[in-house]
């Protein structure tokens, strides 16, 4: 690490969009905090789109050791805030003074915690051996909530005696399948522009269910 730095950290167009998806990942946060689950989910759902594409551009520039690294630590981190600490919290605003749906909360963000954990060091040893991109993912990547929760959402607008429960069941078969070392073929670009295509579904089906349900 060079001394002399104005700021600590980079700066460049390859982090970009991971700072942005994490901020908006953290103004879901006090969106949940404020009871505007729909606001959240949007704020979910965009934070997941951001994700999407960082790592495309930061392939677009040649970076150091340092910067590769560094990438790493920073798209987990801001994982951790998007895709562990705020669908949590949106299921634990969702059941106010439930303390087992809390505790599932709350399990769901330590497996994210030890998933993204575990996914920096494997990754850091692979760069060691391979100068290409990862090809398979073991076990749910966090990320997927940004799919399954709104979706689980939208579909419990139509059965709200349930729908608390379905989300909170959701997030603790989230939890588990983090930990599972089962293989999941990373997409590529078609597989991208296909989850893509279905998070614009599923951002209408949200808003529909909303606008029906009311």
């Amino acid at each position: 690490m060079k001394n002399g730095r104005k700021l600590l950290g980079y700066y460049n167009y390859t982090v970009v969009l991971t700072y942005i998806g994490m901020l908006i990942g953290f103004a879901g946060v006090f969106c949940a905090a404020d009871n505007q689950i729909f606001s959240a989910l949007v704020c979910l759902m965009a934070a997941g789109v951001c994700d999407m594409f960082d790592g495309a551009i930061a392939s677009t520039r040649e970076r150091t050791e340092q910067e590769k690294c560094f990438g790493i630590q920073i798209d987990s981190l801001s994982d951790l805030v998007c895709f562990g600490v705020l669908p949590a919290m949106i299921v634990s605003v969702m059941n106010p003074r439930n303390i087992p749906i809390r505790m599932i909360a709350a399990l769901y963000v330590l497996c994210a915690l030890i998933r993204l954990a575990y996914f920096n060091v494997d990754e850091q040893e692979r760069q060691k051996t391979s100068a290409s991109s990862r090809e398979l993912y073991f076990g749910l990547p966090v990320t997927l909530a940004a799919l399954f929760l709104p979706l689980i959402y939208s579909f419990g607008n139509y059965y709200p005696a349930r729908r608390n429960a379905m989300l909170a069941g959701t997030i603790a078969v989230m939890a588990v399948l983090f930990l599972l070392p089962f293989p999941l073929k990373k997409p590529k670009r078609t597989g991208k522009l296909f989850v893509l295509i279905c998070g614009i579904i599923e951002a209408a089906l949200v808003v529909f269910s909303r606008v029906n349900v009311q």
